[in-house]
């Protein structure tokens, strides 16, 4: 599809937010698949669309955070192994699925979201030297990874607060670490999401590069931000995204 210089530059501004509120929390794709819609695609085309970018995302994100020693390694394969499968599912509902279930599905994952951070905000924010559990520990947790995997594969916008939920409420994982795991999920689930959407010729590649390259600089900055942030800070900035998506979600 043709790009026009406004349409550029829509998608390297709103990209580059989404890359750091996707790192640092989740909801970034409030701001993208509007942005992808304005230009004229379809819903189904822009879902997958986006992905480019999430995917593009998640790998600076990912080398950020192990650079830096906030990247848990002990118990990846098992938390990794619902989630593909979750993903999986979610994009093959994605690919056949009315668009018109994408926006409920949205608002109520951010409700949700914001209903346990105002209400528990241990559950998604624990104390500073909580002991991590390991996925074999907390059969709940598989649950929980496989059910963020098939959202994030379905709609994407707002996995991320899924994921906090899983990796930071049932595992225990600090806010830093814990959105260090979610870039890691995130990327997987959305390279298997990705191959999918591919074979059904649902991506618009022009503008998912030009997204992909501005989500790129956002999730590097991003990602310097969680390092340097105090835990409340980052756990206030989860609150108010949370807020954000759920308006985005009402009036998308």
């Amino acid at each position: 599809m043709d790009i026009t210089l406004t349409h550029a530059v829509l998608l390297l501004v709103t990209g580059f937010f989404a890359g750091i509120i996707n790192t640092l929390a989740g909801g970034g794709s409030n701001l993208t698949l509007p942005a992808l819609m304005v230009m004229g695609m379809p819903a189904e085309v822009a879902n997958a669309t986006n992905r480019v970018g999430v995917l593009m995302q998640s790998i600076v994100a990912v080398l950020g955070f192990k650079k830096h020693g906030k990247l848990d390694t002990d118990d990846t394969v098992p938390i990794l192994i619902p989630t593909i499968v979750g993903g999986l599912l979610g994009a093959a509902g994605a690919a056949y699925a009315p668009s018109e279930w994408i926006k409920p599905l949205l608002l109520g994952t951010m409700l949700l979201m914001a209903f346990i951070i105002l209400v528990k905000p241990s559950m998604v924010a624990p104390e500073l030297g909580t002991p991590v559990k390991q996925v074999s520990q907390t059969p709940a947790s598989w649950w929980w990874l496989g059910v963020a995997g098939f959202y994030g594969g379905f709609v994407q916008a707002g996995v991320g607060f899924v994921l906090l939920a899983a990796l930071a409420g049932s595992l225990r994982y600090d806010l830093v670490r814990a959105n260090a795991l979610k870039m890691l999920c995130t990327l997987v689930f959305t390279s298997v999401a990705l191959v999918l959407f591919i074979i059904e010729g649902l991506i618009q590649w022009l503008p998912g590069l030009i997204l992909a390259l501005s989500t790129m600089f956002g999730a590097h900055l991003a990602v310097k931000l969680a390092i340097k942030a105090k835990p409340d800070t980052l756990k206030w900035f989860l609150f108010i995204m949370t807020l954000v998506g759920c308006i985005a979600a009402m009036f998308s």
